[in-house]
């Protein structure tokens, strides 16, 4: 079973694209060097540490010290806990647009008649009534 937090963290962290795009890179290689990840990136290293502290948190990258180089993996047992949880939401949808479908599909029915009692039977129209003189406020 998918713990609602682990998902949470899980969606949270791949809300930003810019963490998005450090996985991207990561699924490309593995054990990339963070200044090799920050290169593409129009910031400072310490925010790409910060978005690896919230990637890391997420359990979505491993990181693995060597000397004074600091490597990351990508760990995919997250995201395909959320992808299981999302599958349960893609079967419902999918199942419920298939429903659609076949009803928009089938032969239509003959249209409806038109009530022809809603012509003659009118309400009366309700006279304005004219406004009395405005006082003026001192």
């Amino acid at each position: 079973m998918v713990k609602l937090q682990d998902l949470d963290r899980t969606f949270a962290a791949l809300a930003d694209p810019t963490r998005r795009a450090l996985l991207a890179r990561l699924s490309e290689r593995a054990d990339v060097s963070v200044s090799q990840l920050a290169e593409p990136f129009a910031m400072s290293l310490p925010a790409v540490m910060k978005h690896l502290d919230v990637l890391a948190d997420a359990g979505l990258i491993t990181r693995t010290k060597t000397g004074r180089t600091v490597a990351c993996r990508l760990s995919a047992a997250p995201m395909e806990q959320a992808m299981s949880w999302l599958q349960r939401y893609q079967q419902f949808w999918s199942e419920a647009l298939d429903q659609l479908a076949a009803y928009v599909e089938e032969p239509s029915c003959p249209p409806a008649p038109v009530s022809r009692s809603s012509d003659t039977s009118r309400r009366p129209r309700k006279k304005s009534s004219m406004r009395g003189p405005t006082r003026s406020r001192s």
